[in-house]
């Protein structure tokens, strides 16, 4: 989830934007970073659930622990950057989450979930350090002409990441030979879940690597200094903020921001329990579409594979939904994120956003209605629709939740930052549901319910009072 940053006025000539080529390139790997770690986590939670042995509601910690770093870093963060500088301040979260990935050796090693929890908390913790530090960088990186353009790039980077992290995840963590998958049927169970265990631990040390090679990067470049937003005690010189001492002063403002949590929330909930909600359909045999797709894309997956040194890992697409195949939706879900996204970008110049943002808010409402009442793939392809309309959502609400703060907008969007904690809540909530109130089914009303209030604020609530 790439936070939308603020643009500074920069008078940066074509020679000098030519010179920041290289810190673009730095920082749009940030954002493929971010989306890559995050989405990481959906094929993480359903692997967790059978090693560990866990419920659905326990295996939603998996997005708890990661996003409740959001909710408890989004300040911290702030003060920390403030000490450090920005550029020491993207080395610290760099190496913070390479920290949070190398406890995923000792946790898989034990097998604990505690320990998993642990490193997900730490590596939330960095990806919030890096948001916070990251996101005013790209807006002046070069002439603030042209800073539409940056944010468009490292939301798609963004995105991608965000989609292909899911294949590869879905080829190490649920692939494999048929011969290793009959020998690890063939082990007593607990040996079984510990070499199980074990195969999480390569994509991991990996990570931790590039993070800390990443650090090194960025310790030797040279960003721009940035320019900081109206302080607060400037609130007398804007006629808007007369009478207001909070951005929480702005009935829109706080609109916006249950708008954000439920938002971010509805996206990392679908996303998290597809797999789990492929599995409750009972599909014994997938469409030819489905087969034609998974196929596709596993050949690409083993070819990144290879070269990443990892055997092929084919899927079985004659042996119905697996969670293999369930990799390949979520991948399908994010990835229409992304197409929405590099759609949306010429789109929202040419249309009403607020009008593009009711349209996809009532087809998510639609959708995921649509799915509580069907039965197998049709079941699934609607959720993954979802993530076409879940696209640019952030765009557009973000901007209509700080309209007309003033000199509160910072604080206002340091509250509509802290609102990502969304994506920690909800899936719990769905998890809670499906394991005490009748099943995954009943818990996809809470995202139909999400969908809903985001419908409201698109009408009404986001109308500056």
């Amino acid at each position: 989830m790439a936070a939308p940053v603020t643009s500074v006025s920069s008078s940066a000539s074509p020679v000098a934007a030519r010179s920041y080529a290289v810190p673009m390139v730095a920082m749009t790997s940030l954002f493929f970073l971010f989306g890559a770690v995050t989405n990481f986590n959906d094929v993480l939670m359903p692997y967790l659930k059978d090693v560990c042995r866990l419920t659905d509601l326990e295996s939603s910690l998996v997005q708890f622990a990661f996003f409740g770093a959001y909710f408890l870093m989004s300040l911290p963060a702030g003060y920390l950057l403030k000490r450090l500088g920005y550029q020491r301040g993207i080395v610290v979260g760099l190496l913070v989450m390479a920290a949070g990935a190398l406890l995923f050796v000792p946790a898989a090693n034990s097998r604990t979930f505690g320990m998993f929890l642990l490193g997900l908390s730490v590596l939330g913790a960095g990806v919030t350090l890096l948001q916070v530090a990251a996101n005013p960088y790209v807006s002046v990186l070069g002439p603030a002409s042209r800073a539409a353009s940056r944010v468009s790039i490292v939301g798609v980077a963004n995105n991608f990441g965000g989609t292909l992290s899911p294949l590869l995840g879905g080829m190490l963590l649920f692939g494999g030979t048929a011969v290793l998958k009959a020998r690890l049927a063939a082990l007593p169970l607990e040996q079984r879940l510990a070499e199980e265990a074990s195969l999480v631990k390569s994509p991991y040390i990996g990570l931790a690597v590039f993070l800390a090679v990443l650090a090194g990067v960025f310790s030797l470049l040279k960003l721009p200094e940035i320019e900081g937003l109206p302080s607060d005690d400037e609130a007398d010189t804007f006629p808007s903020a007369a009478g207001r001492r909070s951005a929480l002063d702005y009935p829109h403002l706080v609109l916006g921001v249950v708008a954000i949590f439920l938002y971010v929330g509805v996206e990392v909930g679908l996303g998290s329990f597809l797999i789990r909600y492929g599995e409750a359909q009972g599909i014994t045999q997938l469409s030819g579409f489905t087969q034609a797709l998974v196929r596709g894309l596993n050949v690409a997956t083993n070819f990144v594979a290879v070269l990443l040194g990892q055997a092929p890992a084919p899927i079985d697409t004659t042996a119905g939904f697996t969670k293999a195949v369930g990799a390949v939706l979520v991948a399908s879900y994010w990835f229409g994120s992304l197409v929405g996204r590099v759609v949306g970008i010429p789109l929202l110049s040419r249309i009403n956003d607020r009008k593009a943002l009711v349209a996809v808010c009532a087809a998510g409402v639609a959708f995921v209605i649509a799915s509580i009442l069907s039965q197998g793939e049709a079941a699934l392809w609607l959720i993954v629709l979802c993530g076409l309309m879940n696209s640019i959502m952030w765009p557009v609400i973000f901007p209509l939740a700080i309209k007309g703060l003033g000199p509160f907008t910072k604080q206002g969007s340091s509250y509509l930052i802290m609102a990502i904690v969304g994506g920690a809540i909800v899936p719990l909530l769905m998890g809670w549901v499906a394991t005490n109130g009748g099943g995954l089914r009943v818990a996809f009303v809470i995202p139909a319910l999400c969908y809903a209030y985001l419908l409201y604020y698109a009408l009404r609530g986001y109308r500056v009072r």
